[in-house]
This record gives C-alpha cells, sequence and structure tokens, in this order.
C-alpha cells in the first residue's frame, strides 16, 4: 500500500495545474520561431546553464522552434589578457584588430560555441553550432562610429577595426536546419564582402536574425529584470512610442538604450515582439512563454 502525504498531493497537484496552464500557450506557439539571446552571468553558471540547455530542448519538444545566438564577452577578455594582447571599448564595443578578432573567433566559435551545442545535445536536443561566417549566415559591413571632439567640435570617424554590423541574413540555412529537427547554435562572428571576419555584437546579430527569420518573439537573456520605471518597479509592457518617451525623459538610459534598439529593430522588422528578460531566474524562458503575465518586458511596435 503506497501512502502519501499531504505536502506531496500539493506539489504534484501544483505541478499539474503548471502544465495545463501552459497548454494554450505550447497551443499558440507551435511552429513558431523564436530567437533567443544568451549571455550574462547566466552563461558562467553551470546550473543555469544546464537548466538554459533542458529548456531549449523542451521548447523544441513542444513544437516551438528555437535559434540560440550567444555571446560571452568575458571569456575573449579573459584570454586576450593572459596573451598579453591590449584591448579597448569604444562607446561599448570592444576596438578589434587582426590580432583581437582571431582571439575573438577563436574563444567564441571554437570553445563557447561547441560547450553550448554540448549541452544542449547532452539534454537530449540535436544542436549544431555554427557562426556567420558558415554558408554566409551573417553576411557584415564595418560599423561606423561617429564622436564629436569636445575641443572643435568637430564630428569625427572612429576606427573600431574589425568590429561589423549585419547587412545581411541567409535565412535558408536556418529554415533547412529547421526541417532537419535540429537546433541552431550561433556564434555573433560575420563575412565581410571580401571574406574578412568581423566580430558583432551579439542583441544585434540575435536581432537582425529574428527580422529575416519572421520569429514570433525575440527573447534577450540579461542580467537585469527587465526595463525599470524610476521607481524601480518593472515595466511589463511597452509599445515604441513608450520607449521613445522613456528615453527622452531619462528613465530608459545607459545599456538599456542599446538592447531596446535592437528589440525595435526587431519588431519594425516583422517579429511580433520582443522581451528583455533576467537570464539569471531559473527556468526564465518557460516562466516567460508558457505563463499568462510572463517575467520580463515586452517590446511591441504598437
Amino acid at each position: 500500500m503506497i501512502e502519501r502525504n499531504f505536502s506531496e498531493t500539493k506539489n504534484w497537484l501544483r505541478t499539474a495545474r503548471t502544465i495545463t496552464e501552459a497548454l494554450p500557450f505550447m497551443r499558440r506557439y507551435a511552429g513558431k520561431t523564436f530567437v533567443i539571446k544568451y549571455g550574462g552571468h547566466a552563461m558562467g553558471n553551470d546550473e543555469l546553464a544546464d537548466t538554459f540547455a533542458r529548456d531549449i530542448v523542451l521548447l523544441k519538444q513542444v513544437g516551438i522552434n528555437p535559434i540560440v545566438v550567444h555571446g560571452r564577452g568575458p571569456q575573449i577578455g579573459e584570454m586576450l589578457e593572459r596573451l598579453k594582447i591590449k584591448s579597448e571599448f569604444v562607446q561599448g564595443l570592444r576596438v578589434t584588430d587582426a590580432a583581437t578578432v582571431e582571439i575573438v573567433e577563436m574563444v567564441l566559435s571554437g570553445h563557447i560555441n561547441k560547450e553550448l551545442v554540448s549541452a544542449i545535445n547532452k539534454a537530449g536536443g540535436t544542436a549544431i553550432g555554427l557562426s556567420g561566417k558558415d554558408g554566409s549566415l551573417v553576411q557584415a559591413v564595418k560599423a561606423r562610429r561617429t564622436h564629436k571632439d569636445p575641443g572643435s567640435n568637430i564630428e569625427k570617424i572612429l576606427d573600431l577595426g574589425f568590429v561589423g554590423e549585419p547587412e545581411r541574413i541567409n535565412p535558408h540555412i536556418l529554415a533547412s536546419l529547421e526541417h532537419s529537427g535540429m537546433i541552431p547554435v550561433i556564434a555573433p562572428i560575420g563575412v565581410g564582402p571580401n571574406g574578412e571576419t568581423y566580430n558583432i555584437n551579439a542583441d544585434t546579430v540575435a536581432g537582425a536574425i529574428a527580422g529575416a527569420v519572421g520569429a514570433a518573439r525575440l527573447l534577450m537573456l540579461t542580467d537585469v529584470v527587465g526595463v525599470l520605471d524610476k521607481e524601480k518597479n518593472l515595466l511589463t509592457d511597452l509599445s515604441v512610442a513608450d520607449i521613445r518617451r522613456l528615453q527622452q525623459d531619462g528613465t530608459i538610459s545607459g545599456g538599456m538604450i542599446p538592447k531596446l534598439d535592437t528589440c525595435i529593430h526587431a519588431v519594425e522588422n516583422g517579429v511580433d515582439a520582443a522581451v528583455i528578460l533576467d537570464g539569471r531566474v531559473p527556468h526564465a524562458l518557460l516562466l516567460e512563454i508558457f505563463t499568462q503575465r510572463g517575467i520580463g518586458t515586452l517590446v511591441r511596435r504598437s
């Protein structure tokens, strides 16, 4: 005879309730493509990384097509320091000379990408690692930034070296992988018109890919809970107009501006919605996708 205590029964009922609540969302998103930008401290935490891998496999098993784009700036910095290669940042972008771009590609495509692929495969998925150079997936051009000299007030063009921006995405490669049941894991490296290698911001690559494949969601895992108002309350739903207004009054500032610019670019290029959410929360993806309230800031066009 099996005896069940009241506490165990409550836990099982809670689990059953969670599954039934998720069912309408599973139906809604079946067959849809989600682009997930994975980065921040979640990548440096083994437990969170394993949880992320299992969640990606679950999305695939319930009929969602996940595409993962990853970063990992700290590990690039560590390797450059170990090799005694000096590196600096300008306007939040790492100035990338010929020596640096080799290290960037080695760390992102050679180490981090394969580590993440292995974690997803270990969790039961079929992941394949790519960089933007594979099949000319991410065709890039040199990034251009300007700086106004405070003395002369003359605007000067900054040379960031091999820092690029996506010019064109080849979605056919990703469609082929989807039809084969594979999960693409993409390192944010692009290829230039003459075959040169470009280091690209992972957020920017994720947004460009989401637009190119007509994703239902762009999910950007960060190290913050989302967009906060001036009283530090989470703003759960923002239109493009809301974001512009909050930028003007100073509510949105600093590193959140480029992330939201990526979200705006995505939704203006056909993505249904973009979400900024806290990757430090276990199962953040599932909580956002399969619950009524979600846990992040959703950005929509209007």
